[in-house]
């Protein structure tokens, strides 16, 4: 896996469909298709059709049931296309034959040619915001968003946890499940607002945020 944020993002070594404009901007080089997080679309220099990707039954499926998933468009043509999301700061990974999983809100765009599914947190409950994410599969560009400057951390130099909303990305190998850190004292307005946490443990690393993100409202 390359990226800026590894020192091993050659631009010689990978194509060039994906680039930073700005530290807050992406360029992406059509063709080829690609998916991207709809609305992010700021601008674009060519012809381009932007279509509603639905991402198949079994997934829509899950996207109700758990509330996870960017809502994603396909876009078509030939050109540049400029995606942005709220001026967060945007990120990129190549993946070789590898696996991604992301915080579906943190998922700016990808290669169409990569597949993803959503999938639960070991431990977590349905109800629980932010446990369902998405695991990108394959050979292809990553593009990710994160509020503030995030910090990279390595899950194999101690056990790691994370807020589920901080949580932006990780290695798809880490074996991840959750730390509840609840106590009697939260249940008469005592609490420290932290009952929960993602754990991470194993070969693998993990991007978190500065920021916990909007308020999740759970599925109904």
């Amino acid at each position: 896996m390359r990226s800026a944020l590894f020192g091993n993002l050659d631009s010689q070594q990978v194509p060039g469909t994906f680039a930073l404009q700005n530290a807050k901007m992406l360029v992406v080089h059509l063709p080829p298709e690609v998916l991207a997080r709809q609305g992010s679309m700021v601008a674009f220099q060519g012809q381009m059709d932007f279509n509603y990707e639905g991402g198949g039954v079994g997934r829509m499926f899950k996207k109700m049931v758990t509330g996870e998933g960017a809502p994603l468009m396909r876009v078509t043509g030939q050109g540049r296309l400029f995606l942005a999301d709220n001026a967060d700061d945007i990120h990129l990974f190549y993946l070789e034959n590898e696996a991604l999983t992301v915080n579906g809100r943190n998922l700016l765009a990808m290669d169409a040619h990569l597949t993803w599914d959503i999938q639960r947190v070991q431990g977590a409950g349905v109800a629980a915001g932010g446990l369902f994410n998405m695991t990108v599969k394959g050979t292809g560009w990553v593009a990710v968003t994160a509020h503030g400057t995030p910090v990279l951390l390595d899950a194999s130099q101690a056990p790691t946890y994370a807020d589920g909303q901080s949580a932006v990305c990780w290695s798809a190998g880490l074996h991840v499940g959750v730390n509840r850190t609840f106590k009697a004292s939260a249940l008469i307005g005592r609490g420290s607002g932290e009952a929960m946490q993602l754990a991470f443990q194993g070969q693998g690393f993990v991007l978190v945020q500065a920021s916990e993100g909007p308020p999740v409202i759970p599925s109904q």
